[in-house]
C-alpha cells in the first residue's frame, strides 16, 4: 500500500432544493467521509490505498462499501457491526453561499472502532498512514485506536500524516485542543487549516503558527490558507505556494481532503516538497468547482491539465 487511512465514512443526504431543510421533500444520497475522500482522491491519481473502518450491517453500510470498492480503494480491513448502524449526515443548502452540516452519527458502528480492529502488518505495509482529527472525536475507543495506529506506524517506519480537521460539534473545545495537540506532536507531516491553527494557538501570524506546531514536535507543517494557497515549512526549507484561481466555488466541502490527496500523491511521485504542495493546492481547488465531496477529485490527466493552465472546452463533441 502507498497510503492507509482509517476513520468513519457516512451516507450524505442533501436536499435537492435550496433553503431551510424543513421545506425539503427530496434528497440525494451520496457517500462521504474525510478519510475516504483522501483515499478516493489518491486512487484516482493511480496510487494504492487502503481504508480501515467499521460499518453498520445495514443497507447504508453496504452502499458505502460498494461505492468505495468501486473507486479502487482496498476495503479488506473494513468490518460490519451487527449491533450498530452506519452514520448519516445532512448538508443543508440554506442559500447558495451558506451551508450547514447536521450529524446523526452518535453510537454509530465506526464510533466503536478499537485498537483490536487494527492490523499491524497492514499498517506496516504502507508508506504513509493518513489520519484526521475527526476519528478521535467520535469516542474514547476511537481515540485509543488512533494513538495505537500511530505507535505501530512509528515502529514500522511509516510516515504519519495528520489533518486536524476540527469538528467542534463532536467534542468539547478543551478535549479537542488536548487531543489534537497530542497527535500533532507525533505527526511527521501536519496539515492544519488557518482556523484550526487559530483555535489551537490564538490569533498569531502565519509563520508564527507554523513555528508553534514545530515546537510541539511536528516535523513538516503545511498551513492551508484557503484561496490564498499554503505556507509550508520543513527541516530544510519554507515558503508560500499560491492558490489556483477558481472562477466560482460551487462547494468548498472536501477541499482540504483533496489537498491532502494531492500532497501525498506528489510525495509518492517523489516531487520536491514545494511541488507536492503545489499539486495539493491544485487538487483542492478542483474539488471546489464541483458539488459533492468526491465528485471533483480529478484523475491524473485532468489534474496535470489544470496545473499547466490548459483549459478544457465547455462542451466536448
Amino acid at each position: 500500500m502507498d497510503v492507509i487511512t482509517l476513520g468513519e465514512t457516512m451516507v450524505l443526504l442533501t436536499p435537492e432544493t435550496i433553503g431551510p431543510m424543513r421545506y425539503a421533500s427530496t434528497f440525494t444520497a451520496k457517500v462521504a467521509g474525510a478519510e475516504t475522500n483522501v483515499a478516493i482522491g489518491l486512487a484516482r491519481l493511480g496510487h494504492q490505498v487502503g481504508w480501515l473502518s467499521r460499518l453498520g450491517k445495514d443497507e447504508f453500510g453496504k452502499k458505502i462499501l460498494a461505492f468505495i470498492r468501486g473507486e479502487g480503494v482496498d476495503i479488506s480491513r473494513v468490518t460490519f457491526d451487527p449491533q450498530a448502524s452506519t452514520g448519516l449526515y445532512f448538508k443543508e443548502l440554506i442559500t447558495e453561499e451558506e451551508i450547514a452540516v447536521h450529524y446523526y452519527r452518535k453510537d454509530s458502528a465506526a464510533s466503536h472502532l478499537s485498537p483490536n480492529d487494527l492490523d499491524e502488518a497492514y499498517i506496516a505495509s504502507a508508506t504513509y498512514l493518513h489520519l484526521t482529527g475527526i476519528t478521535p472525536a467520535l469516542s474514547d475507543s476511537c481515540r485509543d485506536t488512533v494513538f495505537a495506529a500511530i505507535d505501530w506506524a512509528k515502529r514500522s517506519g511509516v510516515t504519519v500524516v495528520f489533518d486536524p480537521n476540527l469538528r467542534r460539534k463532536l467534542w468539547s473545545d478543551q478535549k479537542a485542543k488536548e487531543t489534537l495537540l497530542a497527535i500533532s506532536a507525533q505527526a511527521d507531516i501536519l496539515l492544519p487549516g488557518l482556523d484550526e491553527a487559530h483555535f489551537l494557538f490564538g490569533e498569531l501570524e502565519t509563520e508564527q503558527l507554523v513555528e508553534r506546531f514545530q515546537e510541539q514536535g511536528a516535523k513538516r507543517v503545511i498551513l492551508k490558507l484557503g484561496a490564498k494557497g499554503a505556507y509550508y515549512k520543513t527541516e530544510d526549507e519554507s515558503g508560500y505556494v499560491e492558490g489556483f484561481p477558481v472562477r466560482k466555488v460551487l462547494d468548498p466541502v472536501g477541499a482540504g481532503d483533496g489537498f491532502a490527496a494531492g500532497l501525498l500523491s506528489g510525495l509518492l511521485d517523489q516531487l520536491p516538497f514545494k511541488e507536492a504542495v503545489k499539486r495539493a493546492a491544485a487538487v483542492g481547488a478542483l474539488v471546489t468547482m464541483v458539488p459533492g465531496d468526491v465528485e471533483g477529485l480529478p484523475d491524473r490527466e485532468r489534474m496535470e491539465a489544470f496545473i499547466n493552465h490548459q483549459q478544457h472546452a465547455d462542451v466536448n463533441r
